[in-house]
């Protein structure tokens, strides 16, 4: 008679040749690889009916640097890809004080009254001392925590580019997959973050304070180039002339930058989280946008190229670990460090010299 098991014969054979400790170990592996397939698959189910603390189990998965965690946080992000892409994605930053949180909380409230489903992933600055986070988002937007169609998720920068935090590209792709359709990402500041939160956004709101003197100096250039929206906020009771004053500034020193790639004009506009003067017409702003960049290609071509972006980045945060974990660079790094930092050898040398202990093992 044929046998019918012959996949499963080969397989019990090859167990069979390695040594005792090597099949209990081969077994050990198989069953722990079937628990967590089975636990990403559940924990899919799960945020694919949108429930939230599924959501947040996930997001901690990702964030983890335990391997194991890593391994589930891949298999999960697999699996919900197919269901992402669905939302509009926003970034909104400004210096500390402008009202980001408050600003936020007003408008995701409106959102939810038009039958939208809000997701924040609000990245807070951690301290480089203590690596302590304030994670205070969530008391501050404290009206829009308790709605079921809200998902507020505060993550500490740590030590990842300009308080970005390492995995919020994939926390996007989470939140879509929970069927979030409106993605609001506050950057810890006006700085280096910036930049990757362009690398994974729609829509860049840059929030500044009424008085465009020294404000108007402090702000980076790169920052106005990559904003499609300047909002000044807190226009408000005294401080409405001085927003609308601001709001000509900023207009005037628009005209010496660029034009833009998407083939639209940033504006400037004055609103207020305070009153909500001016924020249902800032969110129009940005749906009209969104019509004329999809209309003229450059929505899909701009995913695209983040896509191809997040492959690089995450070659290089990889690429890199790897190496300081490579046991030959650990034993001489101190050394060759130090022979840097004494002048006994160059910078340039010291790096060959570990790189090549790296490919060697």
């Amino acid at each position: 008679m044929p046998n019918n098991n012959k996949k499963t014969n080969l397989k019990t054979a090859s167990q069979d040749s390695l040594p005792a400790d090597a099949q209990g170990r081969a077994v050990e592996n198989t069953g722990s690889r079937k628990i967590q397939q089975q636990r990403a698959t559940d924990l899919v189910k799960s945020i694919m009916k949108g429930q939230r603390v599924a959501l947040g189990r996930a997001i901690t998965l990702i964030e983890s640097t335990r391997p194991e965690h890593q391994e589930l946080a891949c298999q999960i992000i697999e699996k919900c890809l197919p269901h992402a892409n669905q939302s509009i994605r926003i970034g909104i930053t400004g210096s500390p004080g402008v009202g980001k949180s408050s600003f936020i909380e007003y408008l995701g409230a409106q959102l939810l009254k038009q039958g939208r489903k809000v997701a924040v992933l609000a990245v807070d600055p951690s301290s480089r001392m203590s690596k302590g986070s304030i994670l205070g988002d969530k008391t501050r937007m404290e009206k829009l925590a308790i709605s079921e169609k809200a998902f507020i998720r505060p993550s500490p920068s740590g030590q990842s580019l300009g308080g970005v935090a390492r995995k919020t590209r994939e926390a996007i792709v989470l939140c879509e997959a929970a069927g979030f359709d409106t993605i609001l990402i506050e950057t810890v500041g006006v700085g280096q973050s910036e930049t990757a939160v362009h690398s994974m956004i729609d829509f860049f709101l840059l929030l500044l304070l009424p008085g465009a003197g020294d404000e108007l100096q402090g702000i980076k250039r790169g920052i106005v180039e990559m904003a499609d929206l300047i909002a000044v906020n807190k226009s408000d009771g005294e401080r409405v002339a001085l927003a609308e004053s601001a709001k000509r500034a900023y207009r005037n020193a628009l005209h010496l930058l660029p034009p833009k790639e998407n083939g639209c004009l940033t504006k400037v506009v004055t609103c207020s989280a305070k009153t909500g003067e001016g924020i249902i017409e800032i969110w129009q702003l940005i749906l009209d946008y969104q019509e004329v960049v999809k209309k003229n290609g450059f929505f899909e071509k701009r995913r695209k190229e983040q896509a191809r972006y997040w492959l690089y980045e995450t070659i290089e945060g990889n690429l890199k670990r790897l190496f300081f974990e490579n046991e030959a660079v650990k034993e001489k790094f101190s050394k060759i460090e130090k022979s840097v930092l004494e002048g006994k050898m160059s910078s340039f040398q010291g790096a060959e010299t570990l790189l090549k202990l790296f490919l060697e093992k």
